[in-house]
């Protein structure tokens, strides 16, 4: 993703004008991720929904993993990840394994790569501090 790609792209940011919004369950519809990693077994859906384009640009996001196939994915940006139900497993560069349950926070610092293991069967939403990746809108 760069930033002259961005700038040509139309997104509708969440936070246009003061006041409450609220998004209902199922407002936005997943992607699928397995064509956008490569991985054509894998289970998992994502949609970013832009926040803001402010100074600190802001994402909201919807995740789900069914059990499939492990994928890397490496952090350049803070995220934190709420899981909504079922569990998300991921693992670290040291291998520790962190098992996320309904409830639960993953805090995802930048510079972090890690693997979601292929046992994850769960729902999170998230928020970033990045500009929309294209492919997940």
């Amino acid at each position: 993703m760069n930033e002259s790609t961005l700038t040509k792209m139309d997104f509708t940011y969440l936070s246009q004008k003061p006041g409450v919004q609220l998004i209902k369950a199922g407002t936005y519809q997943k992607k699928e991720l397995n064509g956008a990693l490569g991985i054509p077994a894998l289970q998992s859906q994502i949609i970013d929904v832009p926040v803001t384009s402010k100074e600190n640009a802001l994402q909201l996001g919807y995740f789900s993993m069914k059990p499939s196939e492990d994928f890397e994915f490496t952090y350049t940006f803070l995220e934190m990840k709420v899981v909504l139900k079922g569990k998300i497993i991921v693992r670290d560069e040291q291998d520790k394994k962190y098992v996320a349950e309904a409830g639960d926070v993953l805090i995802f610092t930048p510079d972090t790569t890690v693997i979601f293991d292929k046992e994850s069967d769960g729902e999170a939403i998230y928020s970033a501090h990045r500009l929309p990746e294209p492919a997940f809108l």
